[in-house]
């Protein structure tokens, strides 16, 4: 796998990813195509509150809220067009 960060002068990062395992599947994680898109909500709270709501709403929770491998506090939830959906502080 590989990953790239572009981080723009306002705070705003683009997350580029590349694995070799992408399947084009109906909802796959790691399938071809626009699979992923992260919003970052300003805290902890907030993550934890934005999800409890999409959670109440009937969202599928797919991960979280948790510390990632690269230490990020986040969620994700399955979105529209089977779009991961990530909540980071």
């Amino acid at each position: 796998m590989k990953t790239y960060f572009l981080t723009f002068p306002d705070g705003g990062k683009v997350e580029i990813m590349n694995r070799e395992e992408i399947e084009p599947l109906e909802f796959n994680p790691y399938r071809q195509g626009y699979i992923h898109m992260a919003l970052s909500v300003g805290s902890v709270q907030e993550v934890d509150r934005l999800t409890a709501i999409l959670a109440k709403d009937g969202y599928e929770i797919l991960s979280g809220p948790r510390i990632t491998g690269d230490g990020y506090y986040e969620s994700c939830i399955r979105g529209f067009e089977n779009i991961i959906i990530e909540i980071t502080e």
